[in-house]
């Protein structure tokens, strides 16, 4: 009877209701009087870094029964569960959608949680914090900080006869000639590309590199149409036509070993790519001697720049065990929990007899004991101990889209702004003149109703 859209609709409609039924309640900080069960919606225990958490958790309250619902957040199915007052008790969703759930009253401020629970707000990290932070109410506890910067394929380099020098993201002239030197096409097809620019996700970070934010500071105002973002889609689309425009380049993309040991790097398929950090952690494990190089992302005058990304935890509204939720919050980003997770994988790994990169966390305070006490003195490996500085050293420039009351709805408008200039659509201007239009509605309305 109705559509997927209807039924969001519907379902954020009746979370007005379960607001008044469902009022978040005092949490408790002694550990003794956390009890009940805590059901989480959201996350997954793929690793040790999971799941040693989870056991800390476990260990400091043995009076909660935890039950995880794996998997990643499916917004239908929570905001259903939400209106139909079957919420769990704590989520975990990306930073840059929070702010969404957050107006529609999905999930609740957590200033009674922090303040009870006495979680210390100043040892995370300011970019991660204020991706959370909505009309000055923090309602997320953040986790992780995925941060950018440079993969360098120097064989790829050897055989165009350039240097490291030459790899300068401050210069798009030179991005645009490395970028048709390194790419390499053998009687008509393609087997390397030559600078990856990592499309449609990363438009933030070459706009940002260009000197201008997708959205105003105070998030309010779109600013997709500003000449500087538009100059950045142009050029980062133009680096997909060496390669022979934007099907070829992908059809070619699509075939690399991405996660495995013929990777895109050892396989000599890419020059060069922006990519998160924990990529880097990927390499050392399936190609430990991969001849690659790190490099800072630097805007349009050499400055270190870094787009970050990263999950959160939250309440949802109508959470029937707030005060377990709280204390699973803080449990799972506090200082302890994180290097006791990082010790695990730095022996497993040493067992194992490989690389360990870290774990990078939005708490400030636990990164310095991780990376200090647990990771640096370990590294042996030139290469990848030169990434982990590298991430370490872009970390305080972090650019972050700031938080708004639209959030998904902006992110959806300039993806699909890209995407259809990618896929010959529209061009450059036109669709980021209708991104622009989409966009400015949805914050403008989701601004109204504050």
């Amino acid at each position: 009877m109705f559509g997927s859209k209807s039924r969001t609709v519907l379902a954020v409609l009746a979370i007005i209701l379960v607001a008044v039924a469902f009022p978040i309640q005092r949490t408790s900080q002694a550990q003794g009087e956390v009890t009940g069960t805590l059901n989480v919606m959201g996350f997954s225990l793929p690793d040790e870094i999971a799941t040693v958490r989870v056991d800390q958790f476990k260990a400091a309250y043995p009076d909660v029964t935890v039950n995880i619902t794996e998997g990643a957040l499916d917004e239908q199915q929570f905001l259903t569960a939400i209106a139909s007052g079957n919420a769990p008790d704590v989520v975990y969703m990306g930073r840059d959608v929070l702010s969404s759930y957050a107006v529609r009253g999905a999930i609740v401020p957590l200033t009674e949680c922090i303040d009870s629970m006495g979680i210390d707000m100043s040892q995370y990290r300011e970019a991660a914090v204020a991706q959370v932070t909505v009309n000055g109410e923090v309602y997320g506890i953040p986790e992780f900080f995925n941060s950018i910067m440079l993969f360098i394929n120097n064989k790829a380099l050897a055989d165009a006869g350039l240097t490291l020098d030459d790899v300068d993201v401050s210069d798009w002239d030179k991005v645009a000639e490395i970028n048709q030197a390194l790419t390499r096409i053998e009687d008509g097809t393609l087997t390397r590309i030559g600078f990856d620019p990592k499309l449609p996700e990363f438009l933030p970070l070459w706009a940002k590199a260009n000197g201008v934010s997708l959205l105003s500071e105070d998030g309010r105002t779109a600013q997709l149409n500003d000449p500087r973002v538009l100059e950045a889609l142009q050029f980062t689309v133009g680096l997909h036509e060496p390669a022979g425009g934007r099907q070829a380049f992908m059809a070619f993309r699509d075939t690399w070993d991405f996660f495995g040991a013929q990777n895109q790097m050892v396989s000599d398929q890419l020059g060069v790519f922006p990519m998160e950090q924990w990529y880097m952690n990927v390499l050392a494990n399936v190609s430990p001697d991969a001849d690659i190089t790190f490099k800072a992302f630097t805007d349009r005058e050499g400055n270190p720049l870094t787009y970050v990304t990263g999950n959160t935890w939250a309440i949802p509204r109508g959470s029937a065990n707030p005060e377990a939720a709280c204390a699973w919050m803080k449990t799972m980003t506090s200082v302890d929990t994180w290097v006791a997770a990082a010790t695990t994988r730095a022996q497993m790994r040493a067992e194992a007899g490989t690389i360990n990169t870290g774990v990078y966390t939005a708490n400030r305070a636990a990164d310095e004991v991780i990376f200090s006490e647990i990771v640096l003195p370990a590294l042996t490996n030139e290469t990848f101990k030169t990434g982990v500085e590298v991430i370490l050293s872009v970390q305080d420039s972090a650019y972050a889209i700031p938080a708004n009351p639209a959030a998904a709805e902006f992110k959806q408008a300039w993806q699909d702004a890209v995407n259809r200039v990618l896929n010959g659509e529209q061009t450059a201007e036109e669709a980021l003149a209708q991104a622009q239009e989409e966009a400015q509605a949805a914050l403008d309305e989701a601004w109204s109703q504050q």
